[in-house]
């Protein structure tokens, strides 16, 4: 039976795993890059990495088969990789900003983000400051083992001092948008990044 538990430093693998078999829209995105560990080092692994108290993954057979990691402060998180998690990406992966954008293989299109990471817009981290990551293999979905994660980190969240909760969700993402409505979130109105619509929920 499939069990929610804290995050340990040995699931770092998982993580990079769980995110590349769900990276295409929730689909497996296993051929759609070569480096394996692209998706992971941006969604997951910083979260298993620098922020462990926040970061929960479902055990299944003895391997990772999902998680959420998050952070109770957005920009603090963000200014840490800036220090800790990017510099060391960047070093290994050149920058193709001088790459015509139609022109960018998928992994490139990743490693961008390593040397420009997307940021949320500051009126949706002003009011919800917290945000996190979710992701689980399609064989344990639709059991309610994506709320029980999400609720967990909540749970987790408050306890931290936060607030509100914020993700981004690919517009073409329709799938997720509901499983979000369903479970208590609400879309916050902005228009500063098109094709993200941007999820939100109060914890207070």
């Amino acid at each position: 039976m499939a069990q929610i538990r804290p995050h340990r430093p040995d699931d770092l693998e998982g993580l990079y795993k769980v995110c590349l078999k769900t990276g295409d829209s929730g689909q497996d995105a296993t051929n759609l890059y070569r480096d394996k560990h692209l998706l992971g080092a941006i969604y997951a692994a910083p979260y298993g990495r620098h922020a462990p108290d926040l970061a929960f993954v479902v055990e299944d057979r003895g391997q990772v088969a999902g998680y959420v990691v998050g952070t109770a402060d957005t920009r603090a998180f963000e200014a840490l990789l800036e220090d800790r998690w990017w510099p060391m990406l960047r070093a290994a992966h050149a920058d193709p900003q001088g790459v015509p954008w139609s022109e960018r293989t998928p992994d490139q299109h990743l490693e961008r983000l390593f040397h420009k990471p997307n940021t949320a817009p500051d009126a949706v981290v002003a009011a919800y400051p917290a945000h996190l990551h979710i992701n689980l293999l399609p064989h344990l979905q639709g059991q309610g083992l994506g709320q029980r994660l999400i609720d967990t980190l909540s749970d987790a969240l408050r306890a931290a001092g936060g607030r509100g909760l914020h993700l981004g969700v690919s517009e073409a993402n329709t799938r997720a948008q509901r499983f979000y409505d369903i479970y208590g979130f609400t879309r916050f109105d902005d228009q500063a990044t098109p094709g993200t619509i941007w999820m939100v929920r109060d914890l207070t």
